[in-house]
């Protein structure tokens, strides 16, 4: 099932994102819960989830701006796709993407963009065929 995260995901969304950069999960704390709240609460915030079998499987974010060009659309960034290694290549990512797509259609942006730090071929295979491209912009990062 894709959908949207709830309240109670959150230990779901922590243990799968261990898959994602060796990320360990943090320990709870007032700093931890105070962060999902914010998250959960920001209605332009999405947490994107393929549950299987009550298990959170895969998982994106897509965030929706409000701009003051392009006629005054949104734009929709997604950050943190990830799907645990044992379900890999059996679409659980892609689906989020298009739920990611579709809500952003729904919110009428006018782009989506998504960067990713993968070099791996089949990665950036993945993103292209999920209607991604890297030729129209260029990004650059600067970490803090």
């Amino acid at each position: 099932m894709i959908r949207e995260i709830t309240k109670q995901d959150l230990n779901g969304l922590l243990e799968l994102y261990t898959y994602l950069h060796d990320n360990p999960i943090p320990e709870m704390s007032s700093e931890l819960t105070a962060i999902w709240e914010r998250i959960i609460s920001d209605r332009s915030h999405h947490i994107i989830v393929a549950e299987v079998d009550g298990r959170i499987l895969a998982s994106c974010v897509c965030v929706i701006i409000p701009n003051l060009t392009h006629g005054q659309r949104p734009y929709a960034f997604v950050e943190n796709v990830v799907t645990h290694p044992d379900y890999r290549k059996k679409g659980l990512a892609t689906a989020c993407l298009d739920y990611a797509r579709a809500l952003a259609q729904k919110e009428n942006c006018y782009k989506i963009m998504l960067l990713t730090g993968s070099k791996e071929e089949s990665t950036l295979r993945f993103y292209e065929r999920a209607g991604y491209n890297s030729k129209d912009k260029t990004a650059f990062i600067q970490w803090l």
